[in-house]
């Protein structure tokens, strides 16, 4: 994969994280990236550059990975709702994950961050891009992962409103 026009805007509040996953973008051939200390930062970032893909830390003050990443997808004042989000966060429990899914993030990274990692998850969002939807409380990339060839029909999950019950 060829890296170099892309354009990442990189949140985390830690330095030393920055650092690091700046180096790791600029091995995998990255070369333009933005930095925030946080959301309110990446958020001005955003409406002052065109930017490909955000990379985000979870846990950051005084506005979260979470807090941002909403605000970039449902805010009224978001200038890309539909800009590429990857989640970085020692906090990888199951709970956090679907959080920040809900949130609308597109990919998760758990620290330690690789530089394999890294190019995982950006060639994710390159190579197989989920399209965006919006639900009466939701915006961003699909949720679902998987396509079930043998799936007919609206409905994918049994508690699905209007969805009859089993056996009928």
């Amino acid at each position: 994969m060829q890296f170099e026009s892309l354009k990442i805007l990189l949140v985390d509040d830690n330095q030393h994280m920055r650092i690091l996953l700046i180096e790791i973008l600029r091995a995998i051939g990255i070369r333009r990236v933005l930095e925030a200390n946080d959301g309110a930062e990446a958020l001005q970032a955003l409406r002052d550059h065109d930017i490909d893909i955000i990379i985000t830390d979870l846990a950051m003050q005084p506005l979260d990975g979470i807090d941002f990443v909403r605000l970039v997808r449902l805010s009224p004042e978001s200038p890309n709702p539909m800009c590429p989000i990857i989640m970085v966060t020692g906090h990888s429990t199951q709970r956090r994950v679907e959080e920040a899914r809900d949130a609308g993030v597109n990919e998760f990274l758990a620290k330690p961050v690789t530089p394999r990692g890294v190019l995982e998850r950006i060639g994710e969002i390159i190579d197989n891009a989920r399209p965006f939807i919006r639900t009466d409380d939701y915006f961003g990339p699909d949720r679902r992962r998987r396509v079930d060839p043998d799936h007919i029909g609206p409905w994918r999950r049994a508690g699905d409103p209007g969805m009859p019950p089993r056996g009928e």
